[in-house]
């Protein structure tokens, strides 16, 4: 009984009807029109005195209705007016305009029939309640029984005037649930009519997959330079607590190298945002916003052939022992796999040192074998093991993408021949892909 009553006179419910009032409100001019042409047909200048000729006008009119529906705005508003009124989902409406003739088809049916059940609710809404009303106090109001009032003689009857009341409480339910029915139906219908067709699925599809790209490359870029900065500059200043009274000179040098480590750190960072700024990112090409003055240049992102020896510097002043070991000249690969090996190269370190600890060594060799830039990061097992970060753990999986964006692979894992772990990842060259 309470979904029933909800159904008829719930909020959603009461949303609706007035959904249907405006339709019944878009229908007028269109039925004005055709009274035009009615009432002289007709031979009738009181159209309105009339209900069949009423009937005929609203007929003329709602094939008025659907050609004026081929106006841009039509699907943009009524999607939005469905939304908001008829409690539809957001994603299963469209709101561009209609383009293709499949579209501008279904906005027209769309309007039509919002108009046709909004006229029809509004007209029985605007009649019906002051008759049932005269109904329900008709027993209790002489005035309403004199002739002059044009009542059908039945409702002069005692048994008449008995059942008046629930007659006119009943009229008025089965109002509600007109405007109901309608209302569903019409919520119902909207997604069919008014929603994306398979075209702007796909290209909504693909929106969210560049943006998601573009995300992805961000936390990547974040992850690895914010994330190996501050490990280095954990392990530097640990060391320099430890040795703080017996050795002031590596003291000095670790906060030296935190020094140098921070301030790169921040120019990185202003390298990772600067994907942000990227022309191809999705929508640069739609921004309309009205000139400024340039912003400076971010710091170039950092590279293999210019940066490797300066993040090595960096990783050994916090105590542990890198070895390493380049077997080709950096400065003869190609910029995209200079700088997608530097952040491998940078996550490999920052992995052995959390992992493995400050007092191990770790071995870093890189080489071209096969037109492919190897390279292997290995540390020993059994150092200290930190207590896993929450959210952490996406640093060997930030560089199986950025290889396999690069058409090559990574693997990781312990060495079966000794207590090593290694990390191994291969980068093409060329493109084969």
């Amino acid at each position: 009984m309470t979904a029933f009553a909800r159904f008829l006179f719930g909020r959603r419910a009461r949303l609706r009807w007035i959904h249907l009032i405006l339709g019944g409100a878009l229908a007028m001019p269109y039925v004005l029109v055709g009274s035009v042409v009615v009432g002289p047909v007709a031979g009738d200048a009181n159209v309105f005195g009339s209900l069949r000729l009423q009937l005929a006008s609203f007929a003329i009119g709602l094939p008025l209705a659907a050609v004026t529906s081929l106006f841009p705005l039509t699907r943009p508003l009524e999607s939005g007016v469905v939304r908001w009124l008829c409690g539809v989902e957001a994603d299963r409406l469209a709101y561009g305009p209609a383009r293709t003739k499949g579209e501008k088809g279904r906005t027209a049916a769309w309007f039509t029939l919002h108009l046709g059940a909004g006229g029809i609710v509004a007209g029985m809404s605007l009649a019906v309640p002051p008759f049932a009303a005269a109904l329900v106090l008709l027993p209790f109001v002489p005035a309403l029984r004199d002739d002059r009032m044009g009542l059908p003689g039945v409702l002069h009857h005692t048994w008449a005037l008995a059942l008046a009341p629930f007659a006119g409480a009943a009229m008025l339910v089965a109002l509600a649930g007109c405007a109901g029915v309608c209302g569903t139906l019409l919520a119902r219908w909207a997604p069919a009519l008014l929603g994306p067709s398979a075209e702007d699925r796909v290209a909504a599809a693909e929106a969210r997959a560049a943006d998601l790209a573009v995300r992805n490359r961000l936390a990547r870029e974040l992850h690895d330079s914010v994330g190996h900065a501050l490990s280095a500059v954990t392990l530097q200043a640990s060391a320099a607590r430890r040795v703080l009274d017996s050795d002031p000179e590596f003291v000095r040098e670790a906060l030296a190298a935190i020094e140098d480590t921070t301030r790169r750190t921040v120019g990185e960072l202003d390298a990772v945002l600067g994907v942000l700024r990227d022309g191809d990112a999705p929508g640069a090409a739609w921004d309309t916003a009205p000139a400024r003055a340039p912003a400076p240049a971010p710091a170039p992102a950092p590279t293999l052939a210019a940066d490797l020896d300066g993040l090595l510097r960096r990783t050994r002043a916090g105590g542990p022992r890198v070895t390493a070991t380049v077997a080709t000249d950096p400065e003869t690969l190609p910029p995209l796999v200079s700088r997608e090996a530097y952040r491998i190269v940078q996550e490999g370190l920052s992995n052995a040192l959390r992992h493995a600890g400050e007092e191990v060594t770790v071995a870093l060799r890189v080489e071209v074998l096969d037109d492919d830039l190897r390279i292997t990061v290995e540390n020993p097992l059994g150092g200290s093991r930190p207590v896993p970060r929450p959210g952490g753990g996406h640093g060997l999986r930030g560089i199986a993408d950025r290889a396999r964006l690069l058409g090559g692979a990574a693997e990781a894992g312990p060495d079966p021949e000794g207590p090593l772990w290694r990390l191994h990842v291969r980068l093409p060259l060329s493109d084969r892909r």
